[in-house]
């Protein structure tokens, strides 16, 4: 069995998220779309679904994450080369994302990160090594 992972994760703006998300490259499932969310295929693998707050905060009883303040999560996605990281990163920043650091090459691996219109953030990294 080939295991996969859905990243659920809350948006003030379902249409604002799947432009975002777009612009990034990743395609729209839209089987899985709607007026109040979004799934987002990044890999065969890999799904992001952007639900709506209101629609988020039904499926469990504790709040959401104030993510102006607070790391609700680092989602890590392993990139092919430091290319893909750094066009990544262009991307969500010419849609509205944000960097909070500098890029850092570590000999062995290489990263960068952005944070969504959301202020989701995502961990982007090539290593030599596949993970």
């Amino acid at each position: 069995m080939i295991r996969a992972i859905i990243v659920h994760l809350p948006t003030k703006d379902v249409p604002r998220a799947r432009a975002f998300y777009t612009a990034l490259g990743f395609t729209v499932n839209e089987g899985m779309s709607g007026e109040k969310y979004v799934g987002i295929v990044i890999s065969d693998t890999i799904q992001l679904m952007l639900s709506d707050e209101s629609v988020f905060a039904t499926f469990s009883p504790r709040g959401l994450c104030d993510t102006s303040k607070y790391l609700e999560v680092l989602n890590c996605l392993h990139c092919s080369s430091r290319a893909e990281i750094d066009d990544l990163v262009r991307k969500a920043v010419a849609a509205g994302g944000t960097t909070v650091e500098e890029a850092e090459d570590h000999g062995f691996m290489y990263q960068h990160s952005f944070l969504d219109p959301d202020g989701h953030a995502w961990n982007l990294f090539h290593t030599t090594e596949t993970p």
